[in-house]
């Protein structure tokens, strides 16, 4: 048994970008920040961001459209996902992205 489940909650990054492809099937991407606090061993507060690039599908993308901002806080879920694409020069390019479920 496996399980490939992220869970976030952090920032968006900018406004969602949303696509309707060929057949009406609509896709939302946009970026989202999460943010780790601590403090270092001399006492002094450090703070990571990291950034994550999200997904959505269909009826959640359409949720996402009508009601999601850059700068809102979000609750995300879903699964990680890796793809592969090459680019008109021959360079391959690779793309993390959590699949919004």
């Amino acid at each position: 048994m496996s399980v490939n489940k992220a869970i976030l909650v952090g920032n968006v990054g900018n406004d969602p970008e949303v696509r309707y492809l060929d057949g009406g099937t609509v896709v939302a991407k946009f970026s989202l920040a999460t943010t780790e606090r601590y403090k270092n061993k001399n006492g002094e507060r450090v703070e990571n961001v990291e950034w994550h690039n999200v997904v959505a599908w269909r009826g959640l993308a359409e949720v996402i459209e009508k009601y999601v901002t850059k700068g809102k806080q979000l609750f995300v879920e879903g699964r990680i996902t890796t793809r592969s694409w090459e680019d008109k020069d021959g360079d391959k390019h690779y793309i993390t992205e959590v699949v919004a479920q």
